[in-house]
This record gives structure tokens, C-alpha cells and sequence, in this order.
């Protein structure tokens, strides 16, 4: 379990969520609104002031993560109806491994607000749960010398919590956009006139931020290493391929340097013992981000689904 997890800023994408359920502008949301409730149609029926105590629960088995984003669907929600929060209580840490039929999460207060937060409060825990499960999953079987990654792959507008949910299953993130790690392509290599040139250009541009080039082949490996790039990025290749490289790039790394492996490209779970075995430094995949969600349920105190 991960313990050095920090949410990212979610208020916009939680109020866009809610928004979404409720049929209004997310501005709404963020500037308080107090007949926000009348739009659950459902919900308006129950009478004003009847509270709801209740317990979110897991359906399956896997990794908790969201439980801090649930309880702000919830607290967004009467703040912007003008209602009193309701008390969340984690039963669990981020991270958490739990069995099906657990509780993870309590919460209790405004009836009319919970219910109507209830399917956002869900969704997040259950799309952010099943990708921390997988994360889990493909770095208990890639062991303790590869690091598993996930990559830019994401759901619009979810990136940083999908991130976030990674690390909560113990995986590693990979740059979170175009801004904090160069990453050379071979399009960028053609208009640079070569890897060492490419390399080089990039140093110099933003001497501060790792340097990451993608090679197709053991050779431009090898010269990716020695024009001094931090990783290299062995793409779409074979057992037999990434041995080469591997190889190639250790032997070309300049003395005193680090210049570590990822292979991206085909890689699947049952791949990743393999892979470690190679000597490979770290992998990338997008089925990180991808993963199906992890179900869990809200049910009534002293009642279960």
C-alpha cells in the first residue's frame, strides 16, 4: 500500500460530474445553488429533513482509491444546495486491499443529498478502485526490479486522479503531460537531423527535465545512451530484440551515467516476469488507465446488497 499519495485539485472535475447527473452547468456547482436538489426528480419526493445512514461497500475484490473524492461529491453538493454536510468516514486507507462484501466507506446526514450524490460518489470510487487494482496487479507480477507505468492514455479530464489511482496500487506515473519530461520520437529525430542532435537540442532547451528517446531498433538504443538521454523508450520489441538492446544501451551508457530501459508496446501481465528477468528497468501501458472499474455499492446501515 502506497503512503506518500497527494490528491490532485478535484473540485472542477467533481462539480463537472455532479453537474453532469444533475443536468446543469458545472458553474452552478462551483457558486452554490440552492435548488440544485429539486433536479433529482426522484429525491425531491422525500421529505425535508430526513437523514440517510449509510455504508459504501465493495462488490469484488481489489484495491480501494477514491474514498477522498467520494466524500467531496458528497460535501460539493450540500454546499452548493445549502445544506449541511454529511459525515463521510473512511473504514479504509487509500489503497487498501479489500474483499468483496467489505465496507470501505460511512456516511450520514441530509437524505436528499446523499442520494442525489450517491451515482458520482460510486463512479469515482469504482473507475479510480479498478485502476489502482490493476496497477496492483501488474506490479506484484513485474516484482520488486521493474517498475510498472502507466502513460497519457487516460480518459480526458481524469488524467491526474488516474495517476493518482496508479500510485494508490503501487504503480509508477509516467510524465503527466507534454510539460515535464522531453520524449523524442522518431518524427522528432527526422526533424532534428538524429538522435545525438535531437538529444543535444533538448539538453540545452530545458536542461532541467529528464530526456526520454524512443528507439526501434539495439542501435538507436545504443546512441540514444551515449548522446546522454535518461531513459530510452524500447518500442513494440521481442523478447530477443529488447535483450539486444538492452544490451547495446548498457555498453554504450557513458562511464559515471545512468540511462535506464522501458519497454512499451505489447506488453501484457502474463510478459512481466519475463521482462524483469531481461534486465529491463521499467515498463509503460496504457491498460493501467483502462482497467474496469472495481463495483461497490451504497447500502442503508444494517442493511447490504
Amino acid at each position: 500500500m502506497t503512503t506518500d499519495l497527494h490528491l490532485p485539485p478535484i473540485d472542477e472535475i467533481v462539480a463537472a460530474a455532479l453537474a453532469e447527473d444533475l443536468g446543469v452547468e458545472a458553474d452552478s456547482l462551483l457558486s452554490g445553488a440552492a435548488a440544485l436538489l429539486e433536479r433529482d426528480v426522484t429525491g425531491s419526493l422525500l421529505p425535508s429533513g430526513a437523514t440517510f445512514a449509510g455504508v459504501v461497500r465493495a462488490r469484488g475484490d481489489g484495491v480501494v482509491c477514491g474514498l477522498p473524492v467520494a466524500a467531496r461529491v458528497f460535501e460539493m453538493l450540500a454546499e452548493a444546495s445549502g445544506s449541511a454536510a454529511p459525515d463521510c468516514f473512511p473504514l479504509v486507507p487509500e489503497g487498501a486491499r479489500v474483499r468483496a462484501g467489505e465496507a470501505v466507506l460511512e456516511v450520514e446526514g441530509d437524505a436528499r443529498v446523499i442520494l442525489a450524490a450517491e451515482r458520482t460518489a460510486l463512479d469515482f470510487v469504482m473507475v479510480l478502485s479498478g485502476i489502482a487494482t490493476r496497477a496492483a496487479q501488474w506490479q506484484e507480477a513485474a516484482g520488486p526490479t521493474l517498475r510498472v507505468l502507466d502513460t497519457r492514455k487516460t480518459l480526458p479530464g481524469l488524467r491526474a486522479l488516474s495517476k493518482y489511482a496508479v500510485k494508490a496500487g503501487g504503480g509508477s506515473n509516467h510524465r503527466m503531460g507534454l510539460w515535464d519530461m522531453v520524449l523524442i520520437k522518431d518524427n522528432h529525430i527526422l526533424a532534428a537531423g538524429g538522435i545525438a542532435a535531437a538529444v543535444a537540442a533538448a539538453r540545452a532547451s530545458h536542461p532541467d527535465i529528464p530526456i526520454e528517446v524512443e528507439a526501434d531498433t539495439a542501435v538507436q538504443a545504443a546512441e540514444a545512451a551515449a548522446a546522454g538521454a535518461d531513459f530510452v523508450l524500447l518500442d513494440n520489441m521481442d523478447d530477443i530484440a529488447l535483450t539486444e538492446a538492452v544490451a547495446a544501451l548498457r555498453a554504450a551508457t557513458p562511464v559515471g551515467a545512468r540511462c535506464e530501459t522501458e519497454a512499451s508496446g505489447g506488453i501484457t501481465l502474463e510478459r512481466l516476469p519475463a521482462l524483469a528477468a531481461l534486465g529491463v528497468d521499467r515498463v509503460s501501458a496504457s491498460a493501467l488507465t483502462f482497467a474496469p472499474p472495481l463495483d461497490f455499492g451504497l447500502d442503508a446501515r444494517g442493511t447490504a446488497s
